[in-house]
């Protein structure tokens, strides 16, 4: 059965109005969990990006000080760079580990990057997502919007059609969220370990049995930018906990 027949048979919430935090789209106790840095995996992760982070020579730490300072960073991306790529948080520190480093790239996925993304992310949970969407970003911006709402493989859906029209329907017993990444890096149950929002976006296109771009491609970095606009002013949440 086609996932738009099968949305139209499940009992209807009421629908997303507005777009709302992630977090309240999760269950009570999986929101307990994200919550509580005790039962959540995913500060595992941020414990081992917090010594990474004094690790080496040079470390992160001896350009950018202590990982506190960090604060505020992850609410700024994706970003244009001077030479006018668009960077998500680990395309800047894959950056600043080859540029300044000059050491190899971690590589998208890695235990070491994703741990990394973590711990910097986790400096900015709970401040308002705050990405600039003007000049040299708006092109991106326009193709990520072009993405959102093209319809895509087999099923030929869109991503608004889940995540605009369908928020807070069910779907095999999960509530349809507005689609934000600010949980990103992520704990998620049926991986049982944590991933990058690119993984997600890849399961997403293989659901609608559409083509999976690599992770890092331009394609997803202008659907992140334009997802983080979408999620302008609401919080941080990563490390995310979700289902």
């Amino acid at each position: 059965m086609k996932l738009a027949a099968l949305l139209a048979l499940l009992p209807c919430m009421a629908l997303a109005q507005d777009i709302r935090p992630s977090r309240d789209y999760l269950a009570p106790e999986l929101r307990a969990m994200q919550d509580d840095p005790s039962r959540h995996p995913g500060w595992l992760w941020v414990d081992e990006g917090e010594a990474l982070w004094a690790r080496g020579a040079p470390s992160c730490a001896s350009c950018h000080g202590d990982i506190a300072r960090m604060a505020g960073v992850a609410t700024r991306y994706p970003a244009v760079a001077p030479d006018g790529a668009l960077l998500n948080l680990e395309g800047r520190i894959e950056r600043c580990r080859t540029d300044h480093q000059h050491q190899p790239a971690f590589g998208y996925e890695s235990e070491a990057l994703l741990s990394l993304t973590a711990a910097i992310a986790a400096r900015s949970r709970g401040m308002p997502v705050n990405v600039t969407t003007t000049g040299p970003a708006a092109p991106f911006l326009d193709a990520g919007r072009r993405f959102y709402e093209t319809r895509q493989g087999q099923l030929n859906l869109a991503c608004g059609q889940c995540h605009n029209e369908n928020a807070g329907r069910r779907l095999r017993g999960d509530l349809i969220s507005n689609g934000l990444g600010t949980g990103y890096p992520a704990y998620r149950l049926e991986w049982n370990t944590l991933g990058s929002l690119h993984r997600r976006l890849r399961a997403c296109s293989l659901g609608v049995r559409a083509t999976q771009f690599p992770l890092g491609s331009p394609e997803y970095l202008a659907l992140e930018l334009y997802l983080a606009s979408r999620a302008n002013g609401l919080p941080v949440e990563a490390p995310g906990l979700r289902r």
